[in-house]
């Protein structure tokens, strides 16, 4: 079966940037699963895996527009420390989520005061161009709850 819309496929990755060094990678763990065609994958990666079909191995070349954006540099702000997640002491470099309004979002620390952090608002990966190591683990056709909810359910998927 290849890769289409509303199909539900399962991968391993691997993620280096432009200078070789891995970033991520899900090869100690279960396998990822998106259902595909429906905006739950970086636009590169998708592209990249459209046709493919299980075991195939290949590597995609992510442009920053194509994956994590651009970087915008006054993509800077100011907000209160209880309202980030991931720790409980904060240092610069630190990466944090926090809750907004179109969901859960990574910030990375710029400076810590008492009761403000600063925070950069552009996602990590943002303006770099990534390699991506692609394993298609499986491909299936969608089940019609995975239609209806959006998103792949099961093992690397959405846990309800």
């Amino acid at each position: 079966m290849k890769i289409t819309k509303d199909t539900v496929v399962q991968i391993h990755y691997t993620i280096n940037n432009e200078q070789g060094e891995q970033l991520e990678t899900s090869r100690d763990g279960d396998a990822m699963a998106y259902l595909h065609g429906h905006n739950n994958m970086i636009v590169g990666v998708e592209q990249a895996l459209e046709g493919k079909e299980k075991s195939e191995t290949f590597t995609a070349v992510v442009e920053p527009k194509d994956g994590y954006g651009e970087r915008q540099e006054d993509a800077i702000q100011r907000v209160p420390t209880k309202h980030l997640q991931g720790a409980k002491k904060w240092k610069p470099g630190m990466v944090a989520v926090v809750q907004t309004e179109q969901g859960q979002r990574q910030v990375t620390v710029l400076k810590v005061g008492k009761f403000m952090v600063t925070v950069d608002l552009n996602p990590p990966l943002a303006g770099q161009t990534l390699s991506f190591d692609l394993e298609v683990v499986d491909v299936r056709a969608a089940t019609q709850e995975e239609l209806e909810h959006g998103h792949a359910h099961g093992v690397g998927g959405h846990q309800h």
